[in-house]
């Protein structure tokens, strides 16, 4: 089963945190799991792909508009399980708020949505994952825990 990591990265910091939510995904078996920047989208794996999470910096309290423009002319995403992740400069930065209004865009598109919440205990994930920049130790796990439940959801529900 295909799961799409599709992101925005202006400096390089959700690409890095792409990476560890990817590297989390790819502990599940039957799991083949591909990271692209909405410059370099891959339309047959994403099309092919059963779950899509989507990161994105936080900019001015908010998720990118390159990605919300890129996810406004989007037609190969509903159906799908749907996860989100941020980054954000600074703590309180808004990646919770970026986070909702990127649920938000995948609802509208018709996906279904999942974080893992307080159902799977510690690390409680309640919207996404979060890194503050790239992340430290703590939310650089997070993130990989973040990816291998999203990916166990996916398999559960689509295999």
């Amino acid at each position: 089963m295909k799961i799409a990591i599709v992101y925005y990265s202006k400096s390089g910091n959700t690409q890095k945190v792409a990476d560890l939510v990817a590297e989390g995904a790819k502990k599940i078996d039957k799991v083949e799991v591909k990271t692209m920047s909405i410059e370099a989208i891959d339309d047959e794996f994403l099309t092919e792909a059963k779950a899509v999470i989507f990161g994105s910096p936080t900019i001015a309290g908010s998720f990118a508009g390159q990605l919300k423009q890129w996810l406004d002319t989007a037609k190969n995403v509903g159906g799908k399980l749907g996860a989100v992740f941020a980054t954000a400069n600074y703590v309180g930065g808004g990646a919770e708020v970026a986070e909702i209004s990127m649920i938000a865009e995948m609802l509208v598109k018709g996906m279904l949505v999942y974080s893992s919440g307080v159902a799977e205990g510690q690390p409680f994930i309640h919207y996404g994952a979060v890194c503050i920049k790239d992340g430290d130790d703590g939310q650089k796990e997070r993130a990989k825990v973040f990816g291998e439940r999203i990916a166990r959801k996916a398999v559960e529900l689509f295999n």
